[in-house]
């Protein structure tokens, strides 16, 4: 058996990198963080203009809300009433996390061909994606103020019914584009910006739209027809994510989902990849291969969320 160079990367004549004495942590932390937000809903739906406040966990963020400037009728010759606008604080929790620990056996370094580490960078991603989008999403419902949900939702019209626990919506092929459009109603009747927004929805929904009249292409404003390409785009000025993570319960034998629209400002999301390090096994012949993600998210406006509660 021949050997490299002092330095090399190579062990002997095998092809497989040994990562113990390569493994860069900040460049391998880089590839990791790009790989979380390729695969992530949450970094697309919230606003992160906090994240780069948070060195770990446990760190907390103050986030200034913009004040009510109040507007007065004005006579002539009046004496001017003087106002001291105030924001409310809003504090960032960076108060949960996730972490990771694997061993790279040297027998299965010498014998593997593959770059094993690039593999465990894709698969920690997607795992990290599932359990902090799971998590983020599991706290939206709770959040959205009462008019914007439930039997008498809209602000002003008060007037639609968007289910609830117990008597959820039935979508299909022939309602779903008019409950998209609920969903907007409700967001105009917030005054919530139409650039920005976005609906979350199950496979199962995003396959309904494609069934409906948009699978013509004229009535989506695309020239190319959505049951022919299977993207499903823009719809009433939102931007429609498709995530199997959503929020649901049984409802009598069937599974209904929390189907969450709104608009970045209304949540905040705020995540690193705190440490990412390797190191000998004590108890093996093997490289440990370790890394830890913090993160926080809240929901700072309550009426930049809608939801619709709804089954197949």
């Amino acid at each position: 058996m021949t050997y490299p160079v002092s330095g090399s990367p190579y062990s002997g004549t095998s092809p497989n990198p040994a990562y113990s004495g390569t493994f860069i942590p900040e460049i391998w932390s880089g590839k990791l963080i790009e790989k979380f937000y390729d695969a992530s809903v949450i970094p697309a739906i919230a606003n992160t203009d906090y994240e780069g406040e948070i060195s770990g966990q446990g760190d907390k963020v103050v986030i200034r809300t913009v004040p009510t400037i109040d507007i007065r009728a004005y006579e002539a010759n009046q004496a001017l009433t003087v106002d001291r606008p105030s924001s409310n604080i809003v504090e960032l929790l960076i108060d949960k996390g996730f972490y990771w620990n694997t061993v790279l056996d040297d027998v299965m370094e010498v014998q593997a061909d593959i770059d094993q580490m690039s593999i465990w960078a894709t698969d920690a991603s997607e795992q990290m994606k599932i359990k902090i989008d799971t998590a983020v999403l599991a706290t939206l419902s709770a959040a959205i103020v009462a008019g914007n949900q439930g039997d008498t939702a809209g602000r002003i019209s008060q007037n639609l019914t968007m289910g609830k626990a117990g008597t959820p919506i039935a979508l299909d092929a022939t309602n779903i584009i008019d409950y998209i459009v609920y969903l907007g109603q409700i967001l105009d009747e917030q005054n919530i910006p139409e650039t920005g927004r976005w609906l979350l929805l199950p496979a199962w929904a995003c396959a309904l739209i494609k069934r409906s009249d948009l699978k013509d292409a004229s009535l989506a404003g695309d020239t190319t027809s959505i049951s022919r390409n299977g993207r499903v785009g823009m719809i009433d000025r939102f931007t429609i994510y498709m995530t199997n993570l959503l929020p649901h319960a049984d409802e009598t034998g069937k599974e209904a989902f929390d189907i969450i629209a709104g608009h970045s400002h209304g949540l905040t999301f705020a995540s690193q990849l705190d440490k990412v390090e390797t190191l000998r096994a004590e108890t093996t012949f093997g490289s440990l291969m370790r890394g830890l993600q913090v993160y926080g998210s809240k929901v700072t406006d309550g009426t930049a969320l809608a939801l619709l509660y709804a089954t197949n």
